[in-house]
């Protein structure tokens, strides 16, 4: 049993905490996937890339001392069905950074280097996305108990991490040998988009279901409805950003009918995540009057919000349609808006020590314990 003896600050540090650097990465990247340019932008995406690299750095190091000087606590949440799912978003911190290396940072280390660190970056994460999506639900079945009242939108982090490798993959594709290897990467990305999204269609119910038979969540849990259009923006990200780079991977047939459902898939997905956006901004409005407080749960409205941006921003470049780069720059506003709040907040409760405190004894159900502590 551990107390507030020397070597604890790291002793509460949770996998939630590689939210902020997925958070932070697609500010840069969705900023560079708009299509507006100004004086200063780059400039800004870049320095907001080099904070992610410094907080994924950061993290790493301090999650590796977290499992070699507290590997009890780390055992701990792998058996925690509130605080498991959360190894995803290690997967997709190390997608994230990677993907915003080449679409932002190449201009600070140059092309080669940028493609260089994106690939190993893409085939790290893949790799622990795919270990992620299937070892986690693996501990829900067998190691987890839990009720029928415990579905959450955090159960959809670890099969999401796939996604986001079928987005970013795509980047990579031109750098590879023509032939085969650009066919197999391209197809590779589609299977980990039909992976990703089955998953996802098998989870959103139950969490339709828990909200819809239980009632509201717990104040604290309230942002990760935002996680739900993580599978949805960064899906329609996907089949963009796939179709963008098809004519130099397959045969003309299937490159054009790949543009073609790069639109049939994304609108009306996007369609679905502005309605599901305005679902829980509601539940998010009503939390707040309930009296919401900062938890690490707040950088829920970030990385999910920031793959609708590059989502819309594909639509509009696949469609010419300006109404659609309105609605990028409009999602890229509230994305901004809702880093700097959770960015502010994070930094605050870290300066005070309160988000690496130790949690309160027994509370009443883990889900609320992870909210409020890790």
């Amino acid at each position: 049993m551990s107390t507030h003896s020397h070597p604890t600050p790291l002793r509460h540090l949770g996998p939630n905490w590689y939210a902020t650097a997925m958070g932070t990465a697609i500010v840069a990247s969705a900023g560079a996937a708009l299509p507006v340019h100004a004086p200063g932008l780059r400039g800004a995406y870049e320095a907001v890339w080099a904070l992610a690299v410094l907080l994924l750095l950061t993290l790493l190091a301090a999650r590796a001392a977290h499992w070699a000087r507290h590997p009890d606590q780390a055992r701990r949440h792998l058996g925690d069905p509130a605080v498991a799912p959360f190894y995803g978003c290690l997967a997709m911190a190390v997608l994230a950074v990677g993907g915003s290396t080449l679409s932002v940072g190449s201009g600070v280390v140059g092309e080669r280097a940028a493609v260089a660190a994106d690939a190993v970056l893409w085939v790290a994460g893949t790799g622990i996305g795919l270990a992620a999506a299937a070892a986690i639900p693996y501990l829900m079945v067998t190691r987890h108990r839990i009720a029928p009242g415990d579905a959450s939108p955090v159960w959809l982090l670890p099969v999401v991490a796939p996604m986001v490798s079928a987005a970013l993959g795509p980047a990579l594709v031109p750098h590879l040998p023509a032939g085969q290897w650009r066919e197999a990467m391209l197809l590779g990305c589609y299977a980990l988009f039909g992976a990703s999204l089955l998953a996802t269609l098998v989870i959103l119910p139950a969490v339709v279901a828990r909200l819809i038979h239980h009632g509201p969540l717990p104040l604290a849990l309230t942002p990760t409805l935002f996680l739900v259009l993580g599978p949805l923006g960064q899906s329609t990200t996907a089949v963009g950003n796939l179709a963008d780079v098809a004519p130099g991977a397959v045969a003309a047939p299937y490159a054009d009918a790949l543009a073609g459902f790069a639109v049939l898939y994304g609108v009306p997905v996007m369609g679905f995540a502005l309605l599901w956006l305005v679902l829980a901004a509601a539940m998010t409005l009503r939390a707040v009057r309930g009296g919401m407080g900062f938890a690490m749960t707040w950088w829920a409205f970030t990385f999910p919000v920031g793959t609708c941006v590059t989502g819309a921003a594909g639509l509009a470049r696949h469609t010419g349609l300006t109404a659609l780069t309105w609605v990028a720059v409009g999602l890229y506003a509230l994305l901004v808006t809702a880093w700097a709040l959770a960015a502010a907040r994070t930094a605050a409760g870290l300066v005070s020590g309160r988000l690496l405190a130790a949690p309160r004894p027994a509370p009443p159900a883990p889900a609320r314990a992870m909210a409020r502590t890790t």
